[in-house]
């Protein structure tokens, strides 16, 4: 076997500085880069896709005979050369410990477990903007440990690069890696906690993008795009994956990504480093509550109220938006009557049930979430979902028709496709445990049955700037 990759159990891939900031300010370049990774994919579609296998010491290698598998949520399969994409920049590589790589022996036509001692599964953590279409393909041993909450992909390798079946569902460059130099980061931190030294809430946001280097974060340092304002430490529900707190010796023994923020700022606090933000950037600024790194900020209705109250008494500009789990109507619709512009709801599922196993709810019921989203349309306002894809499980007939029943009664304006950051062996029985399961279509044939029945509706992955409310839909970017 070869390495392609060594010494790393995690391997990112950054880029910054100058080509960042012309790759986020000319979007003819963007596109010749596009151009060109199409011609590459189609001089490389007939070259084998090998699977790869990771050492003990975290080195990754191609097999030079099995090929990759990927794992649809019911069952292996291989491959074909159009179904894969380069690994994006930004995106990292996860050894699986205690599970057993499985490759396609095309030779006898089918599946094989690569049991070799001291070699472990391999897969990818995709960068932003990217929708994951394979989980990888594995055997989970008896002894394996449970897996950290990420969102696993397949990879493999092909002419000695890195591939993974995804799919790019939002062309802004807001969290490419190309954008970012830190450099310039720290000196936004260093500017913004100057001109904010008694703001306890930049403080937070400046651990968030120096220690966990948030994307979100950096750009609010950066000064464009859009302002995380987390606001909440307390949540409402006991999400399986939430990523920002789980309880020690709970069912899942997980540990959470980061913590959450330790304080409910004011509104004073958050209206600070919102119209500061808007100041700096204009028209298309965005300020979000509603954060990874927060509890539920509709917890904090009366912080929020006001400061959405104060952020319209100060200006008209720029986007206010909620990014939410939808449980409080009231409180969402005196945020409305105060100014707030954009309402994300994050669901995993458009089914009760299924819905109810995952975000296991306190105090509220999915009733709650679809009285939300017909009163943010009833108000005139743009509405989101937060859509935690996971193939096997998104992509059936029943997610399906629940999900294209929603949008057309409650008029939603765009999905955001986000995939869920979960053990998959776990995610898939809770869903089994309620009825949820059903035979997957494929999620790119999935995401085509959306576009057919909804042609006016956006996919994207990013809360969108004012000017984009009303744009028509874009094509899905295939890289």
């Amino acid at each position: 076997m070869s390495a392609v990759e060594s010494n790393a159990k995690v391997v990112e891939f950054t880029t910054g500085g100058f080509i960042g900031r012309l790759f986020g300010n000319f979007s003819w370049l963007r596109l010749l880069l596009m151009v060109g990774t199409l011609a590459a994919l189609m001089s490389a579609a007939k070259q084998p896709i090998l699977m790869a296998v990771a050492d003990q010491d975290g080195n990754v290698m191609e097999h030079p005979e099995l090929e990759m598998l990927g794992f649809d949520g019911e069952c292996w399969r291989p491959l074909e050369g159009h179904e894969v994409v380069p690994l994006p920049p930004g995106s990292d590589l996860f050894t699986l410990p205690g599970r057993l790589a499985a490759g396609f022996d095309r030779a006898a036509d089918e599946p094989i477990v690569f049991d070799e001692p001291g070699y472990s599964a391999v897969c990818c953590f995709l960068a932003p903007a990217y929708l994951r279409i394979l989980l990888p393909a594995y055997e989970t041993l008896e002894d394996a440990p449970g897996l950290p909450l990420f969102a696993y992909s397949a990879v493999g390798i092909r002419d000695g690069e890195f591939v993974t079946a995804a799919i790019r569902v939002d062309e802004d460059v807001r969290q490419d890696p190309l954008t970012f130099d830190f450099a310039e980061v720290e000196a936004g931190v260093a500017k913004l906690t100057g001109l904010y030294s008694d703001n306890p809430l930049v403080e937070h946001l400046t651990h968030c993008a120096t220690v966990y280097h948030c994307r979100a974060a950096q750009n609010y340092f950066l000064e464009r795009f859009e302002a995380p304002m987390p606001a909440a430490p307390t949540c409402n529900a006991t999400c399986v994956g939430c990523i920002s707190f789980q309880t020690k010796g709970g069912d899942e023994q997980y540990v959470a990504a980061h913590d959450r923020i330790g304080f409910a700022p004011t509104s004073d606090y958050l209206a600070e480093v919102a119209l500061g933000h808007i100041e700096r950037v204009g028209a298309d600024a965005v300020v979000s509550f509603g954060q990874g790194c927060e509890g539920e900020p509709l917890v904090q209705g009366a912080n929020l109220v006001g400061t959405v109250a104060a952020i319209r008494a100060a200006t008209p500009a720029g986007v206010v938006n909620l990014n939410s789990n939808a449980s409080k109507p009231e409180v969402v619709s005196a945020m409305l009557r105060a100014g707030l512009d954009s309402v994300r709801i994050s669901l995993n599922s458009l089914r009760p049930r299924v819905y109810t196993a995952y975000y296991r709810p306190v105090n509220y019921g999915f009733d709650d979430v679809v009285e939300t989203a017909r009163r943010v349309k009833e108000a005139g306002r743009y509405l989101m979902l937060n859509y935690f894809v996971f193939p096997g499980v998104t992509d059936t007939a029943p997610e399906l028709e629940a999900l294209s029943a929603f949008i057309d009664t409650y008029g939603v304006d765009m999905v955001q496709l986000r995939n869920l950051n979960i053990d998959p062996e776990v995610y898939l029985t809770v869903v089994d445990n309620v009825g949820g399961s059903a035979e997957p279509m494929g999620v790119m044939p999935w995401l085509c049955e959306v576009r057919r029945r909804h042609p006016a509706l956006r996919f994207g992955y990013f809360n969108p700037p004012r000017r984009r409310f009303n744009e028509p839909a874009p094509r899905l970017v295939a890289v």
